[in-house]
C-alpha cells in the first residue's frame, strides 16, 4: 500500500519508519528539504540502532529505508496514496488547512488521518467535502518502540474507514485502542492528568521530582515517571494540551504555574536540554536546579 506521511519531525518520521518496516511504500513530506533530510537521517539512525540490538537484520533495515522517499511538494507526495497521515504541528488551523490541501490532490477513496494527540478529529475533518473519510491515528513517541495506536472515531467517520484503520494498525504490528472523539481522547487525557498532579506535588513540596517519578516507576511499574515523560513529550506540548482541555473540560486541567514558568524560560524538556531534568546525549542525568536530588 502507498502511504504518505505529512511532517518529518519526531512523530512523522517515526510513523514513516514503522510503516515502511511493515512493508508499505512511504512518502515522507515536509515543507523544507532540510526537514525531510533530517527526518530521513533520524530513520536511518533508528534502523541502525535496531540492527545493533538484533531487532531486525541489516538487510531488513536497508529494505525498509529504501521504501521511503522524501518530498517537499504536497501534490506529488500524496498522489496515488491509499492513506495520508498528517503529523503537522498540534494546531487546529494548520491541521484543517492540511486536510483541505490533501483533499484537493487525492482520490475519493483515499483515507485521510490525523495524528493529533488531543484536538478534535471531528473539528479537523469538518473542512473536508467528505469528512466520512477522516479518522484519528494517534501514535506514541517514540513510534518505533511504543506498541500502541489510538484510533479516534470522529462523529463523521464511516465504519469502513474505522475498519481500514484497524487493519492498518494491526498490519504494522501495533495494538489498537479505539475511542470516540472527545477532548484528549483516553491516553492524553489520563496522561496529562497524572503529569499535572505530579507538577502540583512539586510546587507544594510534597516530594522531589526524582522521588515522584520513582514512586510511579517502582510502585506502579510505569516505564517512566510522569515528570520525565513530560520532558520527553515537551513541556510546551503538555501546556498546549492542558490549556485545550481546560477550555473544553474545566478547571481540573488548569496548567500548574511551574509548567508555565518553565515554558516561558524556554526549558521545554529533552528537546531543549532542560525541563524537570537536565538532559545530556538524550538521557536525563539529574533533576534541574531547584528540583532536588541527583539522578
Amino acid at each position: 500500500m502507498n502511504v504518505c506521511v505529512l511532517g518529518a519531525g519526531t512523530m512523522g518520521h517515526g510513523i514513516a519508519q514503522v510503516t515502511a518496516t511493515a512493508g508499505h511504500d512511504v512518502r515522507l513530506r515536509d515543507v523544507k528539504r532540510e526537514f525531510v533530510d533530517d527526518g530521513l537521517n533520524a530513520i536511518r539512525s533508528n534502523l541502525h540502532g535496531g540492527v545493533e540490538r538484533d531487532k531486525l537484520t541489516a538487510e531488513d533495515a536497508d529494505t525498509a529505508f529504501d521504501r521511503i522517499e522524501g518530498y517537499t511538494d504536497l501534490g506529488e507526495a500524496v498522489s496515488g496514496a491509499a492513506l495520508v497521515i498528517e503529523a503537522v504541528p498540534e494546531d487546529i488551523d494548520i491541521k484543517q488547512e492540511t486536510f483541505e490541501d490533501v483533499e484537493e490532490h487525492v482520490s475519493e477513496e483515499t483515507v485521510i488521518a490525523s495524528n493529533t494527540s488531543s484536538l478534535s478529529v471531528t473539528e479537523i475533518a469538518s473542512v473536508l467535502s467528505d469528512p466520512s473519510r477522516a479518522v484519528g491515528l494517534h501514535f506514541f513517541n517514540p513510534v518505533h518502540i511504543m506498541g500502541l495506536v489510538e484510533i479516534v472515531v470522529a462523529e463523521q467517520t464511516d465504519e469502513a474507514m474505522t475498519e481500514f484503520a484497524r487493519e492498518f494498525v494491526a498490519g504494522i504490528d501495533k495494538t489498537v485502542v479505539e475511542v470516540t472523539d472527545s477532548p484528549g481522547f483516553a491516553s492524553s487525557r489520563l496522561g496529562v492528568a497524572l503529569g499535572c498532579e505530579a507538577m502540583r506535588m512539586v510546587e507544594t513540596g510534597v516530594a522531589s521530582v526524582e522521588d515522584i517519578d520513582a514512586a510511579m516507576e517502582l510502585g506502579y511499574r510505569h516505564p517512566m515517571g510522569p515528570l520525565e515523560l513530560t520532558d520527553v513529550v515537551g513541556l510546551d506540548v503538555r501546556l498546549d494540551i492542558l490549556e485545550y482541555l481546560r477550555e473544553e473540560l474545566g478547571e481540573r486541567f488548569r496548567p500548574p504555574q511551574v509548567l508555565k514558568r518553565k515554558v516561558r524560560a524556554g526549558n521545554l524538556g529533552k528537546k531543549s536540554g532542560e525541563g524537570f531534568y537536565v538532559w545530556e546525549d538524550g538521557e536525563a542525568v539529574r533533576p534541574a536546579d531547584g528540583e532536588g536530588g541527583e539522578r
